[in-house]
């Protein structure tokens, strides 16, 4: 197996656009969300949409991190390095997020030290380069990302690095998920669970949404065939009554998950009690912070933090798209003012963002048809 090649088979997709077509119940309307921003890109990508009945809604959940973060917590980082002096690192996703007074990228043009890594590695080894120099990295992501921030932590810890710190910023998807089910205005007949965060933390988490709420849930990877592959065992769940959590990406996901990176994860990071999300408010145990061991690693207790708190521009909608209540066309700034390349929200600057992903693979595709014609 090649791992690639065979999951964009057009022949096998086609035919799982028949089962799916077969499976769905013409009189009933189904609502799946998928909860990771690289499926929603992946669904776009390849035009998934486009193969399936219109009584399937496909609906973009909050797995995008560089999405769900505040805009107060943008500022609160660049505060830091603004006041301080001390070198802002964090990844590419990030340098273009909007906070209330710029991006990371706007701040650079103005002077400040800010530099683009590929990982906490990175970072790291700026921090061993400049001894004289304070260097902290903007740490980011769901479980998937956080490992390398663990490792990264244990490292300097080792070796005694004493002039970096970690301003963390990584959250947890179960208490999303959570919260998502407990939303009054939200109704979903299942979930298409992440992949990437689940060859961390495995698939037994999600039983809680089977067993509980009587939402089947199906891990899956992130080529077009796994993703219809995945719709066809949700309608199979949902045809025979059935309420499990199936795992359709077993060739990467471990049911019970990476058992060392939880064991690092456990060493190196503590439950916020509460960490806000966009679009969702405060969530209770959502977020890593560092643990007690590595507090003089956590800049958070290092410099002082303006704990600032600031809402979306009111025109946007980005906490409506997140929970999935708007889809990204309909918010009013969606196209006009807020566009890739200016953009006003989050989930129009990351990788995985919703925003981002119809802008790019289906708003300018249907501006480009019209200007041809």
């Amino acid at each position: 197996m090649k791992y690639v090649d065979e999951f964009r088979d057009g022949r096998l997709i086609e035919s799982a656009a028949k089962e799916i077509r077969r499976l769905a119940d013409p009189g009933r309307h189904y609502r799946i969300m998928e909860v990771c921003g690289g499926h929603t890109h992946a669904i776009y990508r390849y035009g998934l949409k486009d193969l399936l009945p219109e009584n399937i809604e496909l609906v973009h959940g909050p797995g995008c991190p560089v999405c769900v973060l505040p805009m107060g917590r943008v500022d609160d980082g660049l505060d830091i390095a603004e006041t301080s002096g001390a070198i802002f690192t964090a990844f590419g996703d990030m340098m273009r997020v909007p906070g209330s007074k710029g991006s990371p990228l706007e701040y650079k043009a103005r002077g400040m030290d800010v530099r683009m890594v590929y990982s906490p590695l990175d970072a790291l080894k700026i921090a061993r380069q400049n001894p004289d120099r304070d260097v902290f990295f903007f740490a980011i992501g769901f479980e998937t990302t956080a490992p390398s921030t663990a490792l990264t932590l244990r490292q300097a810890k080792a070796i005694g690095v004493e002039n970096f710190s970690v301003f963390s910023n990584h959250v947890t998807i179960i208490p999303a998920i959570r919260a998502i089910l407990d939303s009054p205005d939200m109704r979903l007949d299942a979930f298409i669970g992440p992949g990437h965060v689940s060859t961390v933390i495995g698939c037994r988490p999600y039983e809680f949404i089977a067993r509980d709420h009587g939402t089947p849930v199906v891990v899956s990877g992130f080529e077009p065939l796994d993703l219809m592959q995945s719709i066809v065992m949700i309608l199979h769940q949902l045809n025979e009554g059935r309420s499990e959590v199936e795992n359709q990406y077993a060739r990467v996901v471990p049911w019970e998950g990476n058992l060392p990176a939880l064991r690092a994860l456990a060493e190196v990071f503590t439950l916020r009690p509460y960490f806000e999300w966009r679009g969702l408010g405060f969530i209770s145990q959502s977020a890593l912070g560092l643990s007690p061991a590595y507090a003089a690693f956590d800049a958070e207790v290092r410099y002082e933090v303006p704990g600032v708190r600031v809402t979306d521009p009111k025109a946007a909608q980005c906490g409506e798209v997140l929970k999935g209540v708007l889809k990204p066309h309909q918010c009013k700034l969606f196209g006009k003012e807020c566009t890739p390349e200016h953009p006003i929200g989050a989930l129009m600057v990351s990788s995985e963002g919703a925003c981002a992903a119809e802008f790019q693979y289906r708003f300018r595709i249907e501006e480009l048809e019209i200007l041809e014609q």
